[in-house]
């Protein structure tokens, strides 16, 4: 009795108690994949065809090309990640399924096993094991979750991974690009897209760090720095191997 009145007592301070955690991982996982990617590769070949001297016409068709293909790629990749991951659950789960139906006795201690794990006493943990055997769906879950390590996916992630990578690809690589359009020589252009990139690399490692967990100015730095050493090698390659004009 002391018990159900004390758990009917912390009622109210759950109900006071409103957590705020951030659920958008996945999302935010595909973003900063999409965006990193889409700022640094069409930023680097720009860097590269600027320093072959080519025209600023010609790095703009070139990188929207580019730009093209990646969001494809990079969207055909998410979206295929995300049916491995759900296939691999379905599979799992099915496995599961069986074997809480032929082996009970086994699953019901391999619950015991995982509980023991946070420190609790046979002696605590059996009630928890018997009420789970009288719940065969609850069971599952608690095996799918807590022994192998798997959330349940949404049924829709595979094509939203797949949109949300292409999308901020297309948005990251249009940034390095825009300069090109309006300055015609290439080399006044690459100064500009290497000026503007910086600035949106450092937005975005600030961004991903914030999001993330991390330092946000050290994420920035760098996020800007690893796009600027790719360009820079992009660059330094093209003038290296240039054919000189005779």
């Amino acid at each position: 009795m002391a018990d159900l009145h004390g758990s009917r007592s912390q009622l109210p301070l759950l109900q006071q108690h409103k957590e705020k955690h951030f659920t958008a991982g996945d999302i935010v996982r595909d973003i900063i994949i999409g965006v990193s990617d889409g700022l640094t590769v069409p930023f680097a070949l720009a860097a590269g065809l600027s320093g072959a001297n080519a025209s600023s016409s010609i790095v703009l068709t070139a990188g929207i090309a580019e730009v093209a293909a990646g969001a494809i790629s990079m969207g055909l990749g998410g979206y295929l990640a995300a049916k491995s991951e759900a296939d691999q659950y379905k599979k799992e789960l099915r496995r599961e399924e069986e074997e809480i139906v032929l082996v009970p006795d086994t699953e019901a201690a391999e619950v015991g096993d995982i509980l023991e794990q946070y420190g609790i006493e046979p002696h605590e943990y059996g009630p928890v094991v018997n009420s789970l055997r009288k719940n065969p769906q609850a069971w599952l879950h608690f095996m799918m979750r807590f022994e192998l390590g798997l959330e349940k996916p949404e049924p829709k992630r595979a094509i939203q991974s797949a949109l949300t990578i292409a999308i901020s690809y297309i948005l990251g690589g249009l940034v390095p690009l825009i300069p090109y359009m309006f300055f015609p020589k290439a080399s006044e252009a690459v100064l500009a897209s290497v000026a503007l990139t910086l600035v949106a690399l450092l937005v975005f490692g600030y961004a991903k760090g914030y999001f993330t967990g991390n330092k946000p100015f050290t994420s920035a730095v760098q996020t800007a720095l690893i796009g600027a050493i790719a360009s820079a090698a992009a660059y330094g390659m093209a003038k290296a191997i240039q054919p000189r004009q005779p």
